[in-house]
This record gives C-alpha cells, structure tokens and sequence, in this order.
C-alpha cells in the first residue's frame, strides 16, 4: 500500500511563510505555555510516573465547555487517533467505509490499514453528496465539516438528513468547526449513530502537541475505550490541552483575526481573477484564471512560499492556502500578483 503524505514541513521552516497545512500562525494561549512548565516542574520530577490513562481531568474540562457528561468523550493523540480508532471498532475486514471525495485523503489509508472496502462519493454544484442512497448500509460515512480542502460547510439540517439515511455510524469530522459559524454537535444528543471528532491542532494552535477528541454516545465512548493505547496521551500534553479549553477568550480572538483575514484574502484573490470556494474553514481553495495552480505553486515555492497543491485530477487546477497573519497573507498576495 502507498502510505499517507502529509503536507510538506521544511527544515528551516523559520524562513518560510508556511501556508500548507493549516497551522495556526497565532501563538497558543500564554495559559498553555504556563501550564506546561507547571506539569514539567523545575526538575521534571513529573516524567517519571505515567499521565492520566483515561484523560479524566481532559474529559471533564471538555464536557463542560460543550456540554456533556464526560462519558460521552474521549480524548485522543490527535482527531486522526480517533479517525483510526472509529474503523478498528465499527468496520471489519471487507466491510465497507464510504467518504465524500475530495475530502481528507487519510480515511483511505486508514481503511486500507484496517482491511475495510471503501466507497467514495462526489459533491453536487449546491455541496451535497451525489448519488448518496436512500439508505446507505456501510458501516462508517465519513463528512469533512467544513470540507477540506474546499472550504464550505454543510448546513445542519443536511447533516441531519443523512444522519437519518445512514444505517451504520455518521462520523462528522469538525476539525475546522471553530472557525465556522456553526457545528453539529447538538445531533450527537438526537442520534445514537452521530459521532463528532474535534482537534486542537487547528484553532488551538497546538499541532505540534497531538491533541484530540470524539464526542458521541456513551456505548460508543466505551467502545473506542477499550481499543485505545492506554497512555495515549503524555502529561504535557494533557496539562495543555486543559489549559487550551478553558481560555475561551484567547480561541474566539484567533478566530476572529483568521475569518477576518479569509474574508480579506479572498476579496483580494476574487479582484485578481481568481475563483475562490466560499470557505469556513481556516484556509481558502482558490483557483488561477487560468486554472493552472502547479503554475502558481511552483512561482510561490520560489519566493519561499508554501501552499498545498493536490495531484488529484478533481483539484490540480487550484490550490488549498492555509490562512496566516495579516501580514503573511499581505506578502502571499503580493507574491501572487508577482507571479500573474
């Protein structure tokens, strides 16, 4: 099997304007950073001993802030722990997975892993999924809200849809819901089959932390439990993941700085001829007038600039830009009009 590739991280990444992997070019919350140095201690006396196995405190903090009872969430090494887990538990081998193409490539590779058969569907002109069945009998749907790499979300009442046509597990996969203007959490109390993962990778700053979750019914919590690493997740990073959640204010202010920017950006991009998915994600998939993105990519990569461009014959004539500060997004658009 051909094994997942991910964006590409440079090794002298300070001289780069980093725009393909949707990191977050804001700081975590100063919260984060104390909360760390606090677990480590001035010795780091707390590395002997092993964290928390279940993550209760994480739970806990995380059911507060949305909303339910900790047993309805589990943390995870990142979403994609739980992306992994949720195939292992729910679809054996030569069962069937199905996910929206294009959408987030990894699903594939997971359930090559795990043996499973997968369906992809596509996207009709107003983003829904074309063809879906009626009744659809595999095991796991995956749904990208907001979609990556193109940018919209479904609506709720959509999702809701297809939590009612989906026999097996509806997976909503809100990696980017922070910075969209709603989420799907409330179907998870209305439908027993609904699960929704969430990262702290994106809004969060804290990618380079692993920090993950599902959210979903109590037998599906339990489910996933039994099938995890015991010690998934390390003390420093529980200690910032606690610390993330409850600094609420400094989430909203990222946020608003990233919409307020992608709304800038993709004026910008519009004004130069570019046709840019409508996004509400952190990052915009815009598209030259020519439709060539390898041309645009390559001109970018020679300013040291990094943006994702896809092979996939469905995206090659654009390009997915992560959006960064005010100021790199500011250089990237120069750079652009540069390139023409």
């Amino acid at each position: 099997m051909k094994g997942y590739v991910p964006g590409y991280q440079p090794p002298d990444i300070a001289s780069w304007i980093k725009l393909n992997t949707n990191e977050n070019s804001y700081p975590p919350s100063p919260k984060v950073v104390a909360a760390i140095l606090a677990e480590l201690g001035p010795d780091g006396t707390s590395l002997r001993t092993y964290p928390s196995a279940s993550s209760q405190k994480l739970r806990e903090t995380a059911g507060e802030l949305y909303g339910f009872d900790p047993s309805w969430i589990i943390m995870a090494n990142g979403s994609d722990e739980v992306l992994n887990n949720l195939i292992r538990a729910f679809a054996a081998e030569g069962e069937e997975i199905a996910y929206v193409h294009p959408s987030y490539s990894y699903y594939a590779t997971l359930a090559e892993v795990q043996g499973a058969r997968v369906r992809t569907y596509g996207l009709t002109d107003d983003f829904r999924v074309a063809g879906f069945p009626e009744r659809y009998e595999g095991k796991l749907f995956f749904l990208t809200t907001p979609n990556a790499p193109l940018g919209p979300a479904f609506p709720l009442v959509y999702i809701e849809e297809l939590a009612q046509r989906c026999a097996g597990v509806l997976v909503l996969d809100e990696t980017y819901a922070d910075f969209a203007d709603s989420n799907a959490l409330e179907l998870v109390k209305k439908y027993e089959n609904v699960v929704v993962t969430r990262t702290l990778s994106k809004s969060y700053s804290l990618a380079g932390m692993r920090l993950g979750m599902a959210i979903a019914r109590p037998e599906v919590i339990a489910a996933l439990d039994k099938i995890r690493d015991h010690y998934n997740l390390d003390r420093l990073a529980q200690a910032a993941c606690v610390a993330a959640l409850l600094d609420q204010d400094h989430l909203r202010e990222c946020c608003r700085k990233i919409r307020d920017t992608r709304r800038w950006f993709s004026e910008e991009l519009r004004a130069l001829g570019y046709d840019v998915m409508p996004s509400q994600g952190n990052y915009v998939f815009a598209a030259p007038p020519d439709q060539n993105g390898q041309r645009v990519y390559d001109g970018l990569y020679e300013r040291r600039i990094l943006v994702r461009h896809f092979s996939d014959p469905l995206l090659c004539h654009g390009l997915r830009i992560s959006i960064g500060t005010q100021e790199e997004m500011e250089r990237t658009l120069a750079a652009m009009k540069e390139i023409g």
